[in-house]
């Protein structure tokens, strides 16, 4: 087996660490249960891994009785995260669950405002800072979208790819690291923290129970500090992709959708289908299209299509159709003729 990554940024440990000394606490035991020495919590390039930061927190929100880590003005004590997600996982859309979960997180705290406001095919989960956060401010804004990104994904059992992850600061020395926490274009130095999301995931429904949910909360962090695998509407967002480039190889599509090529085929599987057969199906629609509502010569068709001569074309529609190209105009001709 391989050896987890290390990517997540040491400036967040310091940050449980800092929680600990306003408290007058000693962040000592936390930090050696997650195997993190006084010298690597120094080290401004140094970093840990997804399940030393589950450690390390789980801790520290224990120990603290305080699950924001020191970010508001009065602690969130252990539990108040999973009250949460009871309060939102009975609802019948993930649309619904996020505008419960915004709407109680103000009974948390009123230091930070979560709204979700629908524009059009986006909708954007926007975090308004009520007070100064201080130094503690950019691992509370990419924590709490963490949480309720990962309870999302969780709550519908698919991976939501996000249009886009903002931040309201520079970039900061371990901007590398946000591309492992948002799956998705990251801008920092906006107006405001939030996540940028296709509309189409909030209609999903709910997929877990009572028993899944009680299962989750015993062991929740792992949600905020992993991302989710399966995306249950991937073979969607692949047809939409080849139709904008229907020639794309494997490589190129999955760099447009952020994911590896491995995954986007491993995923793809699992959805029983592949991106060959994706690939053909809108090759076929597109060219069907063009043939019959169209005088484009056959061979501008192929081109659409995403082939690089007519002869290729050929080939694959009579694979896909049966007949040649020419003989699917000349037969709608007469039909409608």
């Amino acid at each position: 087996m391989s050896t987890p990554a290390a990517v997540t940024p040491m400036a967040f440990v310091r940050c449980i660490a800092l929680a600990f000394e306003r408290r007058g606490m000693d962040p000592a035991p936390a930090l050696a249960a997650a195997q993190i020495t006084p010298q690597a919590l120094a080290d401004p390039r140094a970093r840990i891994t997804a399940l030393q930061m589950e450690t390390v927190s789980a801790a520290a929100m224990q120990a603290l009785d305080d699950e924001a880590l020191g970010w508001f003005e009065r602690r969130l004590p252990w539990g108040s995260y999973g009250m949460l997600c009871r309060a939102s996982t009975g609802a019948a859309t993930l649309g619904l669950a996020l505008k419960r979960w915004c709407r109680h997180h103000r009974l948390l705290t009123e230091d930070v405002l979560l709204t979700l406001e629908p524009q059009g095919e986006a909708t954007v989960l926007a975090l308004t800072e009520q007070r100064d956060l201080g130094t503690l401010r950019e691992f509370c804004l990419v924590t709490l979208l963490r949480y309720v990104h990962g309870y999302a994904c969780w709550a519908v059992d698919s991976r939501i790819p996000l249009l886009e992850a903002a931040f309201p600061f520079p970039a900061p020395a371990h901007a590398d690291a946000y591309a492992h926490m948002f799956p998705g274009p990251v801008r920092f130095g906006a107006a405001q923290a939030a996540l940028s999301l296709d509309t189409r995931y909030l209609s999903l429904p709910l997929r877990r129970d009572e028993a899944a949910l009680n299962a989750m909360l015993k062991r929740a962090l792992p949600l905020t500090v992993r991302q989710y695998r399966r995306d249950r509407l991937l073979a969607q967002r692949v047809r939409e992709r080849l139709r904008q480039q229907p020639g794309a190889n494997a490589d190129e599509v999955a760099a447009a959708l952020f994911l590896s090529t491995r995954s986007l085929h491993r995923q793809l599987q699992e959805e029983a289908t592949s991106l060959q057969a994706l690939k053909d199906a809108v090759r076929r629609d597109i060219a069907v299209e063009l043939l019959l509502r169209s005088g484009r010569p056959i061979k501008q068709i192929a081109q659409a299509a995403g082939f690089d001569n007519e002869k290729s074309f050929t080939r694959a529609f009579k694979g896909w159709t049966g007949e040649s190209p020419t003989a699917l105009r000349g037969r709608a001709a007469q039909a409608m003729g």
